[in-house]
């Protein structure tokens, strides 16, 4: 058996383990014990209709507060409609009290100290949807809620970079903390997936996988990685204000460790299309200029600086009640939303590589290893 095929082999066998050890979400949207009076900020766009819908089958009562530009006419009967901006037209909220406060889109942390500010002493709870790139270091393997966040050398900087984001984060984060002593919930999610995200950075392979053919792997087949659906996530913060949980929580998954060859053969599990894997080493695809995370999306080298990036520690959030749908839903929920996007949407995607550079890599890669050979 060659390589690649006992390679092939050892993944498809860790696939099937690992969409058994995933856990399903088992929690059906039973009412709530208590309804609650929701206030979610943003609430259109990704996670937040994931948020108002679990919220409304739970029996809350649910008011958003945005531009009314994202996906308008789509909120469940019932749901409150607020229209203003973060930008200082908060006038909406003014003279409204609410159980519990759900923050969405904030990156400048002056949209959290002045949303929070005005709600202070009119609802119980904030909750902060922040990121886990406010941490400052990504190198330890099963860093935990207590690793260090990134401190910006210009704390009033506003330009959202990549360099500058995960700071304004943490910042934000702050904010919310000085506003809501002792009442808040910072939830720090990883890659958020599903249907409804736009970035394409885990469609990308469901959409690949099911084109069939050769598809180039990243790195080594062990390489760990870890996102959340985002069905899970919005569950999940509504279900933490029902019981008021309050603190840090980083929160991706799957609950158990998951490793690249296992999310790849995982997703091919849904497609008939027959995709045949070839792994390229990083340092290759580094020499031909294939970047982690956005030419190959999810994943990044597991060394170096990077070693710890897709294992963090989850054991908190599940403690409190984080749950997973199994790898295969997630994927199916993703192909279907990409394959109903148009198709010049789908000929204008923002993450993965291209179709014929993937060509020219995978045949660099093979002359390279027919000459070694030699």
């Amino acid at each position: 058996m060659s390589d690649i095929s006992r390679r092939s082999f050892l993944a498809t066998t860790a696939a099937a383990v690992a969409a058994a050890a995933v856990t399903p979400s088992a929690l059906t949207a039973a009412p709530a014990s208590k309804p609650l009076r929701i206030l979610i900020l943003g609430g259109t766009g990704f996670i937040g209709p994931n948020q108002v819908r679990y919220a409304v089958e739970r029996g809350h009562k649910v008011t958003v507060f945005n531009r009314g530009k994202t996906n308008p006419g789509t909120l469940p009967a019932g749901v409150e409609q607020l229209i203003g901006d973060r930008n200082g037209k908060l006038d909406a909220l003014k003279g409204r009290d609410w159980d519990a406060v759900i923050d969405n889109p904030s990156t400048l942390p002056r949209w959290v100290r002045d949303a929070a500010t005005l709600l202070k002493g009119h609802a119980d709870q904030y909750m902060h949807i922040s990121t886990i790139s406010v941490y400052a270091d990504n190198s330890k393997p099963n860093a935990d809620e207590t690793a260090a966040t990134i401190v910006l050398p210009d704390p009033t900087v506003e330009d959202v970079t990549g360099e500058t984001y995960g700071g304004l984060k943490a910042l934000a984060e702050k904010e919310a903390e000085k506003a809501f002593p002792g009442k808040t919930t910072i939830v720090r999610p990883g890659l958020i997936v599903g249907a409804g995200d736009n970035s394409d950075r885990f469609s990308y392979w469901p959409a690949r996988i099911a084109r069939g053919g050769e598809v180039l792997a990243p790195g080594n087949p062990t390489d760990r990685v870890q996102f959340i659906d985002a069905r899970d996530l919005g569950e999940w913060t509504i279900r933490l204000l029902e019981q008021k949980t309050y603190g840090v929580f980083d929160a991706t998954g799957p609950r158990d460790p998951l490793t690249m060859a296992e999310m790849l053969y995982g997703i091919k599990a849904i497609t008939t299309a027959g995709a045949q894997f070839t792994w390229v080493p990083a340092s290759f695809l580094e020499e031909q200029k294939v970047s982690p995370w956005m030419d190959m999306p999810v994943w990044v080298p597991t060394e170096g600086d990077s070693a710890g990036f897709g294992s963090r520690n989850v054991s908190k959030a599940v403690a409190a009640g984080l749950t997973f749908r199994s790898l295969a839903d997630t994927a199916q929920n993703t192909l279907a939303f990409y394959d109903a996007r148009p198709a010049e949407r789908n000929e204008k995607v923002r993450a993965g590589i291209k179709p014929e550079r993937e060509k020219e890599v995978l045949a660099a890669w093979h002359k390279a290893q027919a000459a070694a050979k030699k």
